[in-house]
Protein backbone atom coordinates (compact mmCIF):
# COMPACT_ATOMS: atom_id res chain seq x y z
CA UNK A 1 0.00 0.00 0.00
CA UNK A 2 1.04 3.56 -0.68
CA UNK A 3 -0.15 7.06 0.15
CA UNK A 4 -0.17 8.77 -3.24
CA UNK A 5 0.18 12.54 -3.47
CA UNK A 6 -1.96 14.62 -5.81
CA UNK A 7 1.10 15.37 -7.96
CA UNK A 8 1.13 11.75 -9.14
CA UNK A 9 -2.60 11.72 -9.85
CA UNK A 10 -2.43 15.01 -11.74
CA UNK A 11 0.45 13.68 -13.84
CA UNK A 12 -1.63 10.60 -14.58
CA UNK A 13 -4.61 12.62 -15.84
CA UNK A 14 -2.86 15.54 -17.60
CA UNK A 15 -1.24 14.29 -20.79
CA UNK A 16 1.04 17.33 -21.08
CA UNK A 17 2.53 16.84 -17.61
CA UNK A 18 6.25 16.01 -17.67
CA UNK A 19 5.58 12.91 -15.53
CA UNK A 20 2.52 11.68 -17.43
CA UNK A 21 4.13 8.61 -19.02
CA UNK A 22 5.90 7.26 -15.92
CA UNK A 23 2.78 7.91 -13.83
CA UNK A 24 0.61 5.90 -16.24
CA UNK A 25 3.15 3.07 -16.25
CA UNK A 26 3.36 3.06 -12.46
CA UNK A 27 -0.42 3.06 -12.01
CA UNK A 28 -0.66 0.23 -14.54
CA UNK A 29 1.84 -1.76 -12.46
CA UNK A 30 -0.35 -1.17 -9.40
CA UNK A 31 -3.38 -2.42 -11.32
CA UNK A 32 -1.56 -5.64 -12.11
CA UNK A 33 -0.59 -6.16 -8.47
CA UNK A 34 -4.03 -5.21 -7.10
CA UNK A 35 -2.25 -2.91 -4.61
CA UNK A 36 -4.33 -0.58 -2.43
CA UNK A 37 -3.80 3.16 -2.80
CA UNK A 38 -4.56 5.62 -0.01
CA UNK A 39 -5.10 9.36 -0.06
CA UNK A 40 -6.80 12.03 1.98
CA UNK A 41 -10.20 13.32 0.89
CA UNK A 42 -8.27 16.52 0.12
CA UNK A 43 -7.16 14.69 -3.05
CA UNK A 44 -10.53 15.37 -4.71
CA UNK A 45 -10.39 19.19 -4.74
CA UNK A 46 -6.64 19.18 -5.33
CA UNK A 47 -6.98 16.97 -8.41
CA UNK A 48 -9.92 18.89 -9.86
CA UNK A 49 -8.25 22.24 -9.30
CA UNK A 50 -4.91 21.22 -10.82
CA UNK A 51 -6.43 19.53 -13.86
CA UNK A 52 -8.78 22.44 -14.58
CA UNK A 53 -6.12 25.11 -14.06
CA UNK A 54 -3.43 23.34 -16.11
CA UNK A 55 -5.65 22.42 -19.03
CA UNK A 56 -8.15 25.29 -18.95
CA UNK A 57 -10.84 22.64 -19.39
CA UNK A 58 -13.18 22.13 -16.43
CA UNK A 59 -14.74 19.11 -18.16
CA UNK A 60 -11.39 17.29 -17.91
CA UNK A 61 -11.36 17.97 -14.17
CA UNK A 62 -14.84 16.46 -13.87
CA UNK A 63 -13.76 13.45 -15.94
CA UNK A 64 -10.66 12.94 -13.77
CA UNK A 65 -12.78 13.04 -10.61
CA UNK A 66 -15.24 10.59 -12.08
CA UNK A 67 -12.46 8.17 -13.02
CA UNK A 68 -10.78 8.55 -9.63
CA UNK A 69 -13.99 7.79 -7.77
CA UNK A 70 -14.42 4.55 -9.74
CA UNK A 71 -11.04 3.13 -8.69
CA UNK A 72 -11.98 0.32 -6.35
CA UNK A 73 -8.47 0.02 -4.89
CA UNK A 74 -8.47 3.66 -3.74
CA UNK A 75 -9.21 4.39 -0.10
CA UNK A 76 -9.88 8.00 0.85
CA UNK A 77 -9.29 9.02 4.46
CA UNK A 78 -11.13 11.97 5.99
CA UNK A 79 -9.20 14.79 7.57
CA UNK A 80 -10.13 14.24 11.21
CA UNK A 81 -8.76 16.24 14.19
CA UNK A 82 -5.87 13.80 14.79
CA UNK A 83 -4.70 13.94 11.17
CA UNK A 84 -5.19 17.71 11.04
CA UNK A 85 -3.19 18.23 14.24
CA UNK A 86 -0.31 16.07 13.01
CA UNK A 87 -0.39 17.83 9.62
CA UNK A 88 -0.25 21.19 11.37
CA UNK A 89 2.75 20.09 13.41
CA UNK A 90 4.55 18.68 10.35
CA UNK A 91 3.77 21.78 8.29
CA UNK A 92 5.43 23.93 10.92
CA UNK A 93 8.36 21.63 11.69
CA UNK A 94 9.24 20.63 8.13
CA UNK A 95 8.11 23.83 6.36
CA UNK A 96 5.66 21.88 4.19
CA UNK A 97 2.59 23.40 2.57
CA UNK A 98 -0.62 22.52 4.37
CA UNK A 99 -1.69 20.08 1.66
CA UNK A 100 1.73 18.42 1.47
CA UNK A 101 1.71 18.02 5.24
CA UNK A 102 -1.66 16.24 5.10
CA UNK A 103 -0.26 13.57 2.72
CA UNK A 104 2.93 13.19 4.78
CA UNK A 105 0.93 12.91 8.00
CA UNK A 106 -1.37 10.29 6.53
CA UNK A 107 1.67 8.29 5.43
CA UNK A 108 3.15 8.63 8.91
CA UNK A 109 -0.02 7.55 10.71
CA UNK A 110 -0.52 4.55 8.42
CA UNK A 111 3.22 3.74 8.32
CA UNK A 112 3.15 3.70 4.52
CA UNK A 113 5.50 5.15 1.91
CA UNK A 114 4.52 8.51 0.41
CA UNK A 115 4.66 8.54 -3.39
CA UNK A 116 5.10 11.98 -4.94
CA UNK A 117 6.65 13.86 -7.85
CA UNK A 118 7.01 16.97 -5.68
CA UNK A 119 10.76 17.25 -4.92
CA UNK A 120 10.34 19.67 -2.04
CA UNK A 121 7.66 17.53 -0.41
CA UNK A 122 9.74 14.38 -0.91
CA UNK A 123 12.91 15.90 0.58
CA UNK A 124 11.20 17.51 3.55
CA UNK A 125 8.81 14.65 4.33
CA UNK A 126 11.72 12.18 4.27
CA UNK A 127 12.47 13.32 7.83
CA UNK A 128 9.37 11.42 9.00
CA UNK A 129 8.29 8.98 6.27
CA UNK A 130 9.71 7.04 3.37
CA UNK A 131 9.09 9.37 0.42
CA UNK A 132 9.69 8.13 -3.12
CA UNK A 133 8.79 8.84 -6.73
CA UNK A 134 6.93 6.44 -9.00
CA UNK A 135 10.12 6.22 -11.07
CA UNK A 136 12.05 4.95 -8.05
CA UNK A 137 9.39 2.32 -7.41
CA UNK A 138 9.43 1.25 -11.06
CA UNK A 139 13.22 0.86 -10.88
CA UNK A 140 12.96 -1.73 -8.12
CA UNK A 141 12.41 -2.27 -4.41
CA UNK A 142 13.17 0.68 -2.15
CA UNK A 143 14.98 -0.30 1.07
Amino acid sequence: MYVVDASVWVARFVSTDAFHAPSRIWFRSLNESDMLIVGPTLLLPELASAVSRRTGRPELAAAALSRLERIRRLRLVSLDPQLARLAGNLAGQLRLSGADAVYASLAQILRLPLVTWDDEQRRRAAATVQAVTPAQLLAGPIP
